[in-house]
């Protein structure tokens, strides 16, 4: 996990440095705002691949404890979603988010918009078009917003023989889809401001950050 966080740091740094542009000055209102505890919304899949909401709600909590924010227990939160019959985010993303404040106790509510998905099979690649966007359910305001797409390079080195060939059809087929999820996620959600729970949060503003807009390629 750590060579894999690593060179997504690389990564990031690299196209950071071009930039130039630090998250003080492009994210300046999570500085403002300091939220502490994030909600997870259930993703608005606007692809053919049903799995893909999932995949991302699952996998979203992590990267941002990994950046020192309390989360809503996913699990628990779709219990109150399904019972109030709130699962689908497209009803909430546009409008007032306070009641997600009230009852979660969150500052604000991270909304993924996935809208595509495609798989090559040539080269195990699995490509995402996906949004990012974190908003303050006091204010309403956008404190996040990234979006753009990441292609996941899912194939198994080692050879081409036939045996290689079989490996990375099963291993694409059981495990790559969760897998390009979190790699999505951790790039993405690398730029994120540190929080409360970070020895770096409000140390931060002056570190680099990628273009709000991206397109990017990360080897499993």
């Amino acid at each position: 996990m750590k060579k894999i966080i690593f060179g997504l740091v690389c990564i990031f740094v690299f196209a950071s440095c071009a930039q130039n542009i630090t998250r003080g000055t492009q994210y300046a209102k999570m500085y403002q705002e300091k939220p502490t505890t994030i909600l997870v919304m259930p993703p608005i899949n606007n692809t053919n691949f049903v799995d893909a909401k999932e995949y991302f709600y699952t996998s979203l909590s992590y990267p941002l404890c990994e950046k020192g924010y309390y989360v809503v227990s996913p699990f628990l939160a779709m219990d109150v979603f399904q019972s109030e019959s709130a699962y689908d985010s497209e009803m909430f993303i546009n409008n007032s988010l306070s009641k997600f404040g009230e009852v979660f106790g969150a500052d604000a509510a991270l909304f993924t918009i996935i809208k595509d998905w495609s798989k090559s099979s040539v080269g195990n690649t699995i490509t995402i078009n996906i949004e990012y966007i974190l908003k303050s359910t006091k204010t309403g305001e956008i404190l996040f917003n990234r979006k753009g797409i990441l292609s996941v390079n899912c194939a198994v080195s080692g050879g081409t023989s036939l045996f290689d060939l079989a490996a990375n059809i099963i291993n694409t087929a059981v495990t790559d889809k969760i897998v390009a999820a979190r790699r999505c996620n951790a790039y993405v959600l690398y730029d994120l401001p540190e929080g409360k729970y970070s020895p770096s949060f409000g140390k931060d503003m002056n570190a680099t950050v990628g273009a709000m807009e991206f397109k990017g390629v990360v080897s499993k």
